[in-house]
């Protein structure tokens, strides 16, 4: 493995970061924040509990996921959208250095970024509401596979994308509504018969309910399911990514 070329393009990534922090950490901090002011005062003073959880405590998986899966794609997709919009994608496919190693380092360095700020974002909710983590092995597990996963995601739709219009569709008109729909705030348990088979049908659901089983051990659906739906999305978007490479889809064009 071409170990310093996949440490130069995380390093160039995650230093374009810290260069813009402000908006990277300090936005999704306020948004926590607000959250908590709306979802904790408005609707918590109504809604005590659910599933026996302080409803304050009930949306914080939901919350971390939610800036999980939108900072994992847009940081993914951006990274490997410039330099094909730049035009310098093509000093990268004629340097000695193998497809994976390149995935390895764009996606790397979003995974980190999202992990990051999730953290972050659970550092915050700690100081608006009690928190035990049950499964602190899993939560970071969860933690760790989505990140991977929605940054490949991500990464696809960068590749996908030939303007910067289609790079914000996906995470804006797709990715944060099934966030919402997926029980980040709720449980899919409170929605009649019908809407209830019908959220079974977003995948958000099954990586929201992991994730809030390894806060409280008590999730919408099996946390066995919630991992297999979780790994038969990453084995998607690996196949995608080797199609893409192997075909020469948008990188040659």
């Amino acid at each position: 493995m071409n170990l310093p070329a996949v440490l130069a393009i995380y390093r160039f990534e995650m230093a374009r970061f810290w260069r813009t922090a402000l908006q990277s950490i300090v936005a999704p901090v306020i948004a926590t924040s607000l959250y908590f002011v709306v979802f904790g005062a408005a609707i918590g003073s109504r809604v005590q509990t659910v599933d026996g959880i302080a409803y304050g405590a009930f949306i914080v998986p939901g919350l971390i996921m939610l800036s999980l899966l939108t900072q994992s794609v847009s940081n993914a997709a951006f990274g490997i959208y410039f330099p094909r919009f730049a035009g310098t994608i093509y000093e990268l496919l004629s340097a000695p250095i193998s497809p994976f190693e390149v995935v390895l380092g764009y996606v790397g360095a979003a995974a980190t970024k999202s992990i990051f700020i999730g953290l972050v974002i659970l550092a915050t909710a700690a100081m608006f509401v009690p928190l035990h983590i049950e499964h602190p092995v899993w939560m970071v597990a969860f933690l760790l596979l989505t990140a991977l996963t929605f940054s490949l995601f991500g990464f696809v739709i960068g590749l996908w994308a030939d303007g910067f219009e289609k790079l914000q569709l996906v995470p804006l008109l797709v990715v944060t509504p099934l966030t919402f729909l997926g029980g980040s705030f709720y449980s899919i348990e409170m929605l009649p018969p019908f809407w209830h088979g019908v959220s079974l049908l977003n995948p958000v659901v099954y990586l929201v309910s992991g994730f809030r089983w390894a806060f409280f051990g008590k999730g919408d659906v099996s946390v066995g399911i919630s991992v297999g739906v979780t790994f038969l999305f990453l084995a998607l978007c690996l196949g995608l990514v080797t199609w893409i490479f192997r075909t020469g889809y948008r990188l040659k064009s």
